[in-house]
């Protein structure tokens, strides 16, 4: 017997005049809206889940570890990253030029 698929469910939002009519020029709305929600999750804050906003305790471990790991940004693709001063050196190098 095959294994059972779990039922989707279906999710609304409210979309403004603007936004529905470039989603009606989306030959596949669904998979497009699901792919769009996914790399959005795949890229928020990992210590504010996406709020934008700490909690007191998270900010005071965010300040401590932010004590000896500065803010820099990147001199190739101009992006703020952590570097970390404890270690051997910084090795970044930006994904976009890895091949």
């Amino acid at each position: 017997m095959p294994a059972s698929r779990p039922k989707e469910t279906v999710v609304t939002f409210k979309a403004d005049p603007s936004l529905l009519t470039a989603l009606r020029s989306v030959p596949n709305r669904s998979e497009f809206i699901r792919g769009a929600i996914l790399a959005a999750l795949g890229s928020f804050c990992p210590l504010c889940g996406g709020t934008g906003v700490l909690t007191p305790n998270q900010r005071r471990h965010w300040e401590a570890m932010a004590a000896c790991h500065p803010l820099q940004e990147c001199h190739d693709c101009h992006e703020v990253h952590i570097v970390c001063e404890h270690g051997e050196g910084h090795n970044h190098q930006p994904s976009h030029k890895r091949r």
